[in-house]
């Protein structure tokens, strides 16, 4: 079962350093050797490739996923006195994104998979909606048929937080590809990541691609003229090239990802406790793997105890956060979010995690049950 003061990590940085060491070093010197730090053939390279994966005509590289949702708000005209319907059990990102652009975030409770419920959506609709954030959260894409039906039968924007679910597919559809528009992350605990802050948005539009190309760089059509105001959110050209190499490796990161839940569905036996299916038209990437149990916080500490480390994403729902206040919300206004931030909790997935490591997680899962319940 392996020795139990060997930790397992809930990530591990350092292991896929040791692994990539070797590659990465002569890639990283030859854009240091080269001075072009800002934008490039690297960018262009990752921006053609990941537009390509994603199964989209256009991707825009950025400095992080909060920005390119910041960045799909705003280049569909949403703003103060407007509305965006979304899920509270997000990480903050997705709502801090439509507060920063001065519109108002409207939730709507989740499913037992934890993604946004379509059934609730439609009577949160006000005359004041513009749009729709779903978020594909674990790594699984909500159910996005009836989402696009409801925000084409009311003329809704839908914005896909997919910041964690890079290659996920829902019906032999990619994530970024479904809605108008897809927002991704790349920060370093994603299974895309760079060596820092990093993402990119994925369009149809070719209006809104070349939009938010000038948004990015201050709103200029070239070193003299300023056609509207922008900001900075460049990705550098150094995390593109590095995405580059992570790139070619994401179908094997996805894989093992994927054969290590298999792992978990096929062995884990603990009787209270619920992992959602993958269902057959879902391809989960599992950025991360969420069970849910009444035990959760005994299991989490048996766990750490027994030398495996574990998260909780996230124990706070977004609507009862001191920042929200304003907002209005209160306890019981979600319930199946509520109930599930007490259950939650995230076990280790990542890609190397060793057979030994799996059962020992397994095992001990599996021992709780019958030495607490």
């Amino acid at each position: 079962m392996g020795n139990s003061s060997n930790r397992i990590p809930y990530v591990n940085l350092q292991a896929q350093w040791k692994e990539e060491k070797d590659d990465l070093l002569p890639i990283i010197e030859k854009v240091l050797s080269c001075g072009q730090y800002v934008g490039g053939e690297e960018l262009d390279k990752f921006e053609k490739n990941i537009a390509k994966l994603c199964g989209v005509k256009y991707a825009t590289g950025l400095n992080s996923g909060t920005d390119a949702l910041i960045f799909a708000l705003h280049l569909y005209g949403i703003g103060k006195g407007d509305e965006v319907i979304t899920p509270p059990n997000s990480f903050i990102a997705s709502t801090s994104a439509i507060i920063n652009v001065g519109a108002t975030p409207v939730f709507v409770d989740v499913l037992p998979d934890q993604n946004i419920d379509p059934l609730k959506i439609e009577a949160a609709i006000t005359m004041n909606t513009k749009a729709i954030m779903p978020v594909h959260l674990t790594g699984r894409i909500c159910d996005m048929e009836p989402i696009i039906d409801i925000a084409k039968r009311n003329n809704l924007v839908v914005i896909e937080d997919a910041a964690q679910a890079i290659g996920s597919q829902y019906k032999d559809q990619t994530s970024g590809s479904i809605g108008n528009i897809g927002c991704f992350s790349t920060h370093p605990l994603k299974n895309l990541n760079a060596c820092g802050d990093a993402g990119f948005l994925t369009t149809n539009d070719e209006i809104i691609y070349n939009q938010s190309k000038t948004l990015r760089n201050h709103g200029m059509a070239n070193r003299n003229i300023v056609n509207h105001f922008g900001t900075v959110s460049r990705m550098d050209n150094l995390q593109a090239t590095i995405l580059n190499y992570r790139l070619s490796k994401l179908e094997h990161v996805i894989q093992r990802r994927r054969d290590n839940a298999k792992v978990f569905f096929d062995e884990i036996n603990m009787v209270d406790l619920y992992i959602p299916e993958e269902k057959t038209y879902e391809f989960n990437t599992y950025h991360t793997f969420v069970v849910q149990t009444k035990h959760r916080d005994k299991l989490k500490e048996y766990l750490f105890s027994s030398g495996i480390d574990t998260a909780i994403h996230y124990p706070i729902p977004i609507h009862l956060q001191p920042a929200s206040k304003k907002l209005g919300y209160k306890e019981g206004d979600f319930p199946i979010t509520e109930k599930q931030s007490k259950q939650i909790l995230t076990l280790p997935i990542n890609q190397f995690l060793s057979e030994v490591d799996l059962e020992r997680i397994v095992s001990v899962i599996n021992k709780f049950e019958k030495d607490f319940l």
